[in-house]
């Protein structure tokens, strides 16, 4: 008799696979791509509305990745056993409620603070999100054997970019401020929110929700390798992307350019897992995650070297080309290094990676101000990665070999 493949999901597993990758793509949309990102397309018209200084806009974003940080963290301990879901889910309506707070704001040093405030805990909201969305939808993709699922799950946040950029330029041209940025991200995270609430999955293992706890982080080398260099990554993207679109407004671009930057940012994110997939086979999954680095510290120095409008767009593609790759792939290696302990894992990558983030923004808003301009932070954060990049190859052949990948 003949055998089906031993990774093509059965009918009922098939439809599990779809649910949880729908469920991920759009969550990851609405919590990464609307809660965390699309303060990028709006800050440089809060800028120009408010006043606010490339610092003060740097402390703003720090301010979300610190609740980021305090977010991964939290996560990491045993209170979320068997809570995963009801947690994810009210994440992402938390995250809903911050949008529309975001577009109340006002300007001044008070206005600072509460942006601050509301930023904070839409990070914490959003590592709630990904963290208890991971590992509910990835380990569908796991127990299917199905790598589609990871790629649908993180390019989400690609389509989360792509579209709140295009809103961002759709209003501008209907004349709509800021604010209407802000004020419609809540409207599509209050329905997105419905509909992953009816897509994801009941429970994380696909069991009954009493679970034992998941034992301590054993930590070794290559785990703390990954976590190290996870970390720098966190610091040396996120000054692009945060800055990336203000940096195309300072080079005297208009909307058009403005939009293109981060709508390409958004498209080669949302497709980037799934191509860069198909060189693990030749490179693997850890070349691939050090060659990404690479790739984007290429497209973070011609941001800075190359001229006119080309120059953010460039820069814009290379990094959507890498970052979500990068976050996805060293999650996956992290939870193939810690597979007693995979929440564990991902919330300690995910804590480090916070601290890179909150760093990164902070210096990047401060040189910036002091140096007139974002080149300075911009080839620091590249020069960043290519460290990353080199600590994690030099460290390659036993990551490889205590993850099996």
């Amino acid at each position: 008799m003949r055998q089906s493949p031993p990774h093509t999901p059965a009918p009922s597993g098939r439809a599990a696979v779809i649910a949880a990758s729908v469920a991920g793509g759009i969550g990851m949309a609405t919590a990464m791509g609307f809660g965390r990102f699309s303060f990028t397309p709006i800050l440089p018209g809060m800028m120009a509305d408010l006043g606010l200084t490339p610092a003060e806009a740097g402390v703003i974003a720090a301010a979300n990745f610190a609740g980021y940080l305090a977010g991964a963290v939290l996560a990491s301990l045993g209170w979320a056993e068997g809570r995963e879901r009801r947690l994810a889910l009210l994440a992402l309506a938390a995250t809903a409620a911050l949008l529309i707070a975001m577009g109340l704001g006002t300007g001044g040093a008070s206005g600072v603070l509460v942006f601050s405030v509301i930023r904070f805990l839409a990070g914490l909201s959003s590592a709630f999100a990904m963290i208890f969305m991971s590992g509910i939808v990835l380990g569908v993709g796991l127990r299917h054997g199905s790598h589609r699922v990871a790629s649908f799950h993180f390019g989400g946040v690609g389509l989360g970019i792509a579209l709140s950029s295009l809103i961002v330029y759709v209003l501008a041209l209907t004349g709509a401020g800021w604010r209407a940025d802000w004020f419609a991200g809540g409207v599509f995270a209050v329905l997105a929110t419905l509909l992953v609430a009816r897509l994801l999955p009941k429970a994380s293992a696909g069991q009954g929700q009493a679970k034992p706890p998941e034992p301590r982080l054993l930590w070794s080398r290559p785990l703390t390798v990954m976590t190290l260099t996870y970390g720098l990554f966190g610091f040396g993207y996120v000054v692009s992307a945060t800055f990336i679109v203000a940096m195309a407004r300072d080079g005297g671009n208009g909307p058009g350019v403005e939009f293109l930057t981060w709508f390409v940012t958004g498209i080669a994110a949302a497709l980037s897992v799934h191509v860069w997939r198909a060189a693990v086979p030749r490179i693997g999954l850890v070349g691939a995650y050090a060659a990404g680095m690479l790739v984007e510290a290429v497209g973070l120095v011609l941001a800075v070297v190359l001229s006119g409008g080309i120059a953010p767009i460039i820069g814009g593609l290379l990094l959507g080309a890498t970052f979500i790759m990068i976050t996805a792939f060293g999650l996956e290696i992290g939870r193939k290094l810690a597979p007693e302990s995979p929440r564990r894992a991902l919330a300690s990558l995910t804590a480090a990676f916070g601290v890179g983030q909150i760093v990164g923004p902070a210096v990047g808003g401060t040189l910036a101000a002091e140096t007139g301009g974002y080149g300075l932070p911009t080839l620091i954060a590249a020069g960043v990665l290519v460290i990353a990049a080199v600590v994690t190859m030099l460290n390659a052949r036993a990551i490889r070999l205590a993850a099996g990948v």
